[in-house]
């Protein structure tokens, strides 16, 4: 299987790295963080210059025609800069769901906008309760004429303060957590009847817990079928999680170039640390990890577009599981290598092991989609 990129992959990733390197420093990033929307305003501009806010979506609605492999590419790149940016929540969990679940005339009013850095969006998914299955959902969509009528809560919404539409789940009929009966809906994130409470997360992203109460959406709100959205909740999900697995790789791969820089200047008994062998193996150990992870997102990666449930499900659990435990290996090792420092507010690594440690925990950690794997009888099934 030939791995090398195309030319315009390769384009697309010079110029994405260049403007990591060159604005996203862990200076620039604190001050990104304090603006007022918990990101830069600037720099989402510049995403959408850049075509990189295009990157999933078809020419016709203002894309580049890009697949998982682009997404990979710019994912990971982000990784490497902790990007605080709505990028996951507006281009990948949003666009995706618009992509994959909306009608034509929406994609085509939606979309453009999205890729021009003009609208931003927010999955609100997660319920007290409903931990990592997507069919939880007790959030209410009553039928009101053409339109619905939502009532409920919904926690955890990643960039949920700042967004300017809402991608709602809400059921429309059914118990709890049946997986039939769930419907998707666009909700105007100033519509009367939704207040928003946003909080700061732990690596530096914007989160918000997010009331519904008698929140009317019209005929246009409604995205594909209000009684079947589950199918397309899974296929937009198992997506990000393939972005989150090369976002992961950017992570580590910063954590251990900033392990073996402080290993050669940091010295003990008159000579650097990392003249001393044990120090060594665990820097190479730390090697042996990321690349065991990256192979496996490169998996992911390739069988998030795969059309087969149950084929992409599996493989995206397991490339989680192999993150999930890579990530917390060379976090651990990392901060260790660092010492008291590496915890600092005013050191980068800890900051990147916080990211590591709230990628593994989105959409699932490692233990629970180890479960997912082992339920289906292993990755690849005996013949």
């Amino acid at each position: 299987m030939d791995f090398d990129l195309t030319e315009e992959q390769r384009l697309l990733k010079e110029s994405v790295d260049r403007f990591i390197a060159d604005r996203y420093d862990f200076e620039s990033r604190k001050g990104f963080i304090a603006e007022p929307d918990g990101y830069s305003r600037e720099n989402w501009r510049q995403f959408a210059e850049l075509g990189l806010l295009a990157v999933p979506f078809a020419e016709e609605h203002g894309g580049i025609g890009g697949g998982a492999v682009e997404t990979m590419i710019v994912m990971e790149a982000f990784g490497r800069g902790i990007v605080v940016e709505p990028y996951l929540s507006t281009v990948i969990l949003g666009g995706g769901l618009l992509r994959h679940g909306a009608s034509e005339a929406q994609q085509a009013e939606l979309l453009p906008k999205v890729a021009a850095g003009e609208l931003t969006l927010a999955f609100a998914q997660v319920e007290r309760g409903s931990r990592y299955d997507l069919h939880d959902v007790s959030t209410t969509a009553k039928k009101d004429g053409e339109g619905f009528v939502l009532n409920g809560e919904k926690g955890v919404v990643l960039h949920g303060d700042s967004a300017d539409k809402l991608l709602v789940t809400a059921r429309t009929g059914g118990s709890q957590r049946d997986r039939k009966g769930i419907g998707l809906f666009l909700v105007d994130a100033k519509a009367p009847g939704v207040s928003r409470r946003g909080y700061p997360t732990q690596d530096g992203m914007r989160g918000a817990e997010i009331t519904f109460d008698n929140v009317r959406v019209g005929p246009e709100g409604v995205i594909g079928n209000p009684e079947g959205a589950l199918p397309v909740v899974e296929r937009v999900v198992d997506e990000a999680i393939a972005a989150l697995c090369a976002e992961a790789i950017g992570v580590m791969d910063r954590m251990r170039e900033l392990t073996v820089d402080y290993m050669k200047t940091r010295k003990q008994f008159g000579v650097p640390i990392g003249s001393f062998q044990v120090l060594q193996h665990r820097a190479a150990d730390m090697v042996v990890m990321i690349e065991q992870a990256r192979s496996m997102a490169f998996y992911a990666t390739m069988m998030s577009a795969a059309d087969d449930p149950a084929e992409r499900s599996h493989a995206v659990s397991a490339a989680k599981v192999q993150i999930g435990r890579s990530g917390r290996f060379v976090g651990q090792q990392a901060i260790q290598l660092h010492g008291g420092v590496g915890v600092t507010q005013e050191y980068s690594v800890g900051h990147y092991f916080k990211r590591m440690t709230m990628i593994d925990t989105a959409f699932g950690d490692a233990d629970h989609h180890l479960s997912r794997v082992a339920e289906a009888g292993g990755l690849f099934k005996a013949a």
